[in-house]
C-alpha cells in the first residue's frame, strides 16, 4: 500500500504545475547523443506526449548532427567544421535536408504517434516558417548553405497546435529564392519560442545544467540571472556547444519567454522531473 501512496503523493505534487501550465506552449530543443540512445529517446518522447495529455502544448525543434555525419561518411563525403559550423556545399545541403527533414523528423513523429500522441513533422520551408539568409564567411571561408534566421512566421505552428497536434520541426530555412539553409537548431528553438509567445524554452543537453566547475556535477546552479550569465560567458565558464544554447535562452527571456531551462537529457524523464516537481534538476536562466 505504501508504494501506491507514494505514487499518489507524486501526482499531488505535480497538480499545481499542471494547473499553472495548462494551455501554455513549451518549445523543446531535442538533439545530440540523446537521439542515439533508444531508451532515452523513448523516455523523452513519453515525457513530451504526457505534457500534451495534461494540457501543455509542446513544440519540438530537433537537430541531428551525428546522423548527418554518419550519412556523409557512408557516402565518402568529408565533414568539415569551422568554429563548430558545418561547411555546407550544395551536395552536402541536399543530404542535410534529407537526413533532418525526411529521416529524423519522421522518426520522431512516428514515435509520438506510437504512444497515441498526434504529431506532424515539418521543416522551416513549410508555410514559410523560417525565413533565412546566408551566414557570412567565417575565418575567410565561405560556409555555403549555412543560414541565419531572419524571421519566424509561426502561423503554421499555431494552426497545428490549435488542431491538437504536436509540431516537430527540422531547422531548415529558405530565402524565398529556392535556396535551403542549414540553421543551428538551438537558435531556431530560441527564435521560435519568442515568436510563439512560449511559456518555456527547454534545451536537452548532455550535462546537468550549468556548473561552477564543469567537472563537478555537484556544482550545478539551479538558476542564473542574465547578468550572471554574461559574467560566466566573459570568464569562459560557458563555451563550446553550450554557448549557442545559453545565448538562445538569454534572447528568449529578454523577449518575453517566461522561463528557460537547460536539462540533462541523459537522465530518464528529465523533463517531467524539472517541470512537475518542487526541486527541479536543471538550470533556469531568468531575467534580472
Amino acid at each position: 500500500m505504501e508504494k501506491y501512496i507514494k505514487k499518489a503523493c507524486v501526482l499531488i505534487e505535480a497538480l499545481p504545475y499542471i494547473r499553472q501550465f495548462y494551455g501554455k506552449t513549451f518549445v523543446i530543443k531535442y538533439g545530440g547523443s540523446i537521439m542515439t540512445n533508444d531508451r532515452l529517446k523513448k523516455h523523452v518522447i513519453e515525457d513530451i506526449t504526457l505534457l500534451k495529455y495534461v494540457g501543455v502544448n509542446p513544440v519540438i525543434v530537433h537537430g541531428g548532427g551525428p546522423a548527418i555525419n554518419e550519412t556523409l561518411s557512408r557516402l565518402n563525403i568529408e565533414s568539415k567544421f569551422i568554429n563548430g559550423l558545418r561547411v555546407t556545399d550544395k551536395e552536402t545541403m541536399e543530404i542535410v535536408e534529407m537526413v533532418l527533414a525526411a529521416k529524423i523528423n519522421k522518426e520522431i513523429v512516428a514515435l509520438i504517434n506510437e504512444m497515441r500522441g498526434e504529431a506532424v513533422g515539418i521543416c522551416g520551408k513549410d508555410g514559410d516558417l523560417i525565413k533565412a539568409r546566408k551566414l557570412d564567411a567565417v575565418q575567410e571561408t565561405d560556409l555555403g548553405y549555412v543560414g541565419l534566421v531572419e524571421k519566424i512566421n509561426p502561423e503554421i505552428v499555431n494552426r497545428l497546435i490549435a488542431d491538437g497536434y504536436i509540431p516537430v520541426i527540422a531547422p531548415i530555412g529558405t530565402d524565398g529564392k529556392g535556396n535551403s539553409y542549414n540553421i543551428n537548431a538551438d537558435t531556431v528553438a530560441g527564435k521560435l519560442a519568442v515568436a510563439l509567445g512560449a511559456e518555456k524554452l527547454i534545451f536537452l543537453t548532455d550535462v546537468n545544467g550549468l556548473r561552477h566547475d564543469p567537472e563537478d556535477e555537484d556544482s550545478r546552479v539551479s538558476a542564473l540571472r542574465i547578468s550572471e550569465v554574461k559574467e560566466w560567458i566573459a570568464s569562459k565558464k560557458i563555451k563550446g556547444g553550450m554557448l549557442p544554447k545559453v545565448k538562445a535562452c538569454m534572447e528568449a527571456v529578454l523577449n518575453g519567454v517566461q522561463r528557460t531551462h537547460m536539462l540533462n537529457g541523459l537522465i530518464s524523464h528529465t523533463i517531467l522531473l524539472e517541470i512537475f516537481t518542487d526541486q527541479g534538476i536543471g538550470t533556469m536562466i531568468l531575467e534580472d
